[in-house]
């Protein structure tokens, strides 16, 4: 169980046996921009690569869920700053609307708290991991305030389906800072 031990004075978090010191000005979420290759023991572990765990320092004490993927066959580890600020946005939907609630369900599926172990561990639970197809070799790629964790063949799948890159980076950002014009 992860926790912050001195918030004020010291700043100090504990994780299991292992203690951090974090910046208070710090605690808000970083934008996640890598992609990294973990391997999965047979129990569903997965220890988090340094460089990954560093960036998430002040997140690891909060906790994090993990959930099925939206749109893919992957899943989504959430840190719980961005997942409380996601869950209040849903919050606003009314639940008298079928669609509403459908989206909540689906939106919701799988989802489960986890913390790291002592030894710096994720554990996924193993309805997770047949749900996302996941065998040895996982790949943690960014999605800026989440990370999506698949099966390492899947994620390559993935990559090679749908729109070229070039194409779809010119649709999706092709126009983000076009000046508007006045009518």
């Amino acid at each position: 169980m992860c926790e912050i031990v001195g918030k004020i004075i010291n700043n100090l978090g504990k994780c299991g046996n292992f203690y951090f010191i974090f910046d208070i000005n710090y605690l808000k979420m970083v934008g996640l921009t890598s992609t990294y290759e973990c391997k999965v023991d047979a129990k569903g572990r997965v220890l988090l690569p340094t460089k990954l765990k560093n960036l998430l320092l002040a997140e690891i004490a909060k906790g994090f869920t993990l959930k099925r993927g939206l749109f893919s066959k992957c899943l989504e580890l959430w840190p719980k700053s961005e997942w409380d600020k996601q869950l209040e946005e849903i919050d606003k939907l009314n639940r008298f609307s079928r669609e509403n609630v459908e989206f909540i369900r689906k939106f919701m599926a799988g989802s489960k708290p986890l913390e790291l172990d002592g030894a710096g561990r994720l554990l996924i639970p193993k309805d997770l991991i047949a749900y996302a197809g996941i065998t040895k070799q996982i790949v943690m790629g960014s999605l800026i305030d989440r990370i999506e964790i698949w099966d390492k063949d899947m994620w390559e799948h993935e990559l090679t389906k749908g729109a070229d890159p070039g194409d779809l980076a010119e649709k999706v950002m092709g126009n983000i800072h076009k000046p508007q014009t006045e009518l």
